[in-house]
């Protein structure tokens, strides 16, 4: 028997045309092109499309999910029954997605053909911001804002999420948020998403697995607790005592440290630039409170690159366009779905089921 490192550290266990995490370079792309890039130049839609066709728009037909983002009404009922004896909105989330793939009967993953399973990724995807929305205003005691097929779904999704029409500049801000985190390589929700399609389960069942494993704290992160430090922080000057402090505590520092990129997280340049694109004062605090930081940490642990991540300024963006601090990680969820997805449909066609075994290190057993 081969044993694997711990936490599979390293370890390729499925081949995927999907993309790559190159940490040592600060690189990632999705298929054959730069990820950042794609954040830069291309819709949301657009990278949308090339996860599940393998071409970008115009050369396949672009991924449109306005008309599949409205929930039926038996869906939309459990969601409200949900949002009204919960509070989170990855738990509103599950039920909701569970209540879609039921209801509009979207089966097991082996019983469909190829054309039906891309059509259920993409339908369950369209949803998410729909829930997410739906369950937001509904325990702010305000009515759900139905979507709205003609507009893009950063745009809709902030529009269901506030009320309001957003500027075009937060509304870019967002997007690029969501194509930046659409995918990653073969992190832990992803790997979740995956194992559960390989048994040829539905894809509701493939992204609430993904799900679950995205509600753990030591995934996915919390970008709105970034925000909550710069503001504890107040100004660069108290930066560098704030955090010496917390480190002698024994505290992580939210924002910075990523497990697989040794150098900047390029994800984080491009959500930097978003927030300068917006400004202000907090785009200003947040600089120097970053650099204070990094400086700190360069003396804490020396030879050791601790440096930002993408929560850092994924914080700000979001906060700077208007985006519900308890809805970041929401949002993620929003973006990471669609790679879930893409995952799923991949691991679909090998039609291979993952069952690694395990090594036991208990007692030697009895033999009758």
């Amino acid at each position: 028997m081969e044993v694997a490192p711990p936490g599979l550290k390293g370890l390729a266990v499925s081949d995927t045309e999907l993309g790559d995490v190159r940490g040592d370079e600060g690189f990632f792309h999705y298929r054959q092109y730069d990820a950042v890039h794609l954040a830069r130049t291309r819709s949301f839609e657009d990278v949308w499309t090339l996860q599940f066709s393998g071409e970008l728009p115009p050369a396949v037909p672009r991924v449109n999910p306005g008309p599949m983002r409205e929930l039926p009404t038996e869906a939309a009922r459990v969601v409200d029954a949900a949002s009204a004896r919960m509070d989170d909105p990855m738990a509103v989330l599950r039920v909701g997605l569970l209540a879609v793939g039921a209801v509009e009967g979207r089966g097991p993953l082996l019983d469909r053909s190829a054309a039906q399973r891309r059509d259920d990724a993409v339908r369950l995807a369209a949803v998410v911001p729909t829930i997410l929305a739906r369950h937001h205003r509904r325990r702010d005691g305000l009515d759900p804002v139905p979507p709205d097929p003609g507009i893009s779904h950063a745009a809709d999704y902030l529009r269901m999420s506030t009320g309001g029409t957003a500027s075009a500049e937060a509304v870019r801000a967002v997007e690029q948020y969501l194509v930046v985190t659409l995918d990653h390589g073969f992190n832990v929700s992803t790997f979740a998403s995956r194992v559960v399609a390989s048994t040829g389960a539905d894809m509701a069942g493939a992204l609430v697995a993904g799900l679950g494993a995205l509600s753990g704290p030591l995934h996915g992160g919390a970008p709105s607790r970034v925000i909550e430090m710069i503001e504890d922080i107040q100004t660069p000057a108290r930066a560098a005592t704030w955090v010496s402090e917390r480190l002698a505590e024994g505290h992580k520092i939210m924002g910075f440290g990523h497990a697989v990129y040794r150098v900047r997280d390029p994800r984080g340049v491009v959500l930097r630039a978003a927030a300068e694109t917006l400004g202000g004062d907090l785009v200003e605090r947040a600089a120097g409170i970053e650099e204070e930081i990094l400086s700190v940490l360069a003396d804490w642990k020396p030879g050791v690159r601790i440096l930002t991540n993408v929560e850092y300024w994924a914080s700000v963006a979001l906060e700077l366009a208007g985006v519900p601090r308890h809805m970041f990680t929401p949002t993620f969820a929003v973006s990471r779905s669609i790679g879930w997805a893409a995952h799923v449909l991949e691991q679909a066609e090998k039609g291979k089921l993952l069952r690694p075994a395990a090594r036991y290190v208990g007692p030697e057993p009895a033999r009758s």
